[in-house]
């Protein structure tokens, strides 16, 4: 079986895709998915779909649908498949699990590889964690969830799931940041800041790429248009890093010519306290 969640969700057997049309069955396949291996209450099952208003007859139109799901598992499994849809999608301890290897989801695929690049990083060798961080942020295609309408439960998890990505990704920039590749990242990051208006550890990852590249004028304008945007719409000033990273680039500090900055964990941190 092999499922992903990483963009659009998709749920096949040897080809065969058991992902239903229906919205709420969806939802519940996700919730699954997310978390394979893992009792998922009926209460939390009926939350994603129902939020605080479950009908008189949640209980039974929840199993009518796990029973919906077990028939398109069912329909996909060709002879000789081990086990039944029920061992698939089983029962135990007041509610329902996707008894499946982690490693068949795009999820823990993405999360081992990301795991990896960051362990990579922190050590120094920006050559593998540029590389295993690139090949962990090509599982996503899209959104995590594009297509399914999700409820308070699955909303935390699309979220958790994003902030991840977003973490991989100015990981694998500063790698690459520590490589030299400075130009070569200038229309990315300008895709990025554009993308993300307040985000300072990406606005702070253009500007050093901006100066390194012999663009100090174009590096400087980025922070005065975020300084500008964070007064206007939150009333509040650059955080003290990026001041100082702000304060470098004007003075031509040298330190901001090495191709491979200090050991921390992030380029917005490059003039932490």
């Amino acid at each position: 079986m092999r499922i992903q969640i990483l963009g659009s969700l998709r749920a096949e057997i040897d080809g065969v895709s058991i992902v239903p049309t229906a919205g709420k069955p969806r939802q519940i396949l996700s919730l699954l998915a997310v978390c394979p291996g893992r009792v998922m209450p009926v209460s939390t099952l009926m939350e994603e779909i129902w939020d605080t208003a479950p009908p008189c007859s949640a209980v039974t139109t929840l199993q009518t649908y796990i029973l919906q799901l077990r028939r398109r598992l069912g329909a996909a499994m060709r002879p000789g498949f081990p086990g039944t849809a029920k061992d698939v999608l089983a029962t135990s301890h007041g509610g329902y699990l996707l008894q499946v290897p982690p490693e068949s989801t795009d999820v823990y695929a993405y999360e081992r590889l990301a795991a990896a690049g960051c362990a990579a990083f922190e050590a120094g060798d920006n050559e593998r964690a540029a590389d295993t961080l690139r090949r962990a942020l090509d599982l996503w295609r899209g959104k995590a969830l594009v297509d399914v309408r999700v409820g308070p439960v699955l909303a935390i998890e699309a979220v958790r799931l994003e902030e991840s990505r977003l973490v991989t990704l100015e990981r694998r920039i500063d790698a690459d940041l520590r490589l030299g590749r400075h130009t070569e990242l200038i229309a990315e990051l300008r895709e990025l800041i554009a993308r993300q208006p307040q985000h300072e550890g990406l606005h702070s990852q253009a500007m050093v790429a901006l100066y390194r590249s012999g663009r100090q004028a174009a590096a400087l304008d980025v922070y005065r248009k975020l300084r500008m945007r964070l007064i206007e719409e939150l009333g509040v000033e650059p955080s003290p890093p990026l001041q100082r990273l702000h304060q470098a680039m004007l003075t031509v500090d040298p330190a901001l010519d090495m191709a491979a900055g200090p050991r921390r964990s992030s380029t917005f941190d490059f003039y932490a306290a």
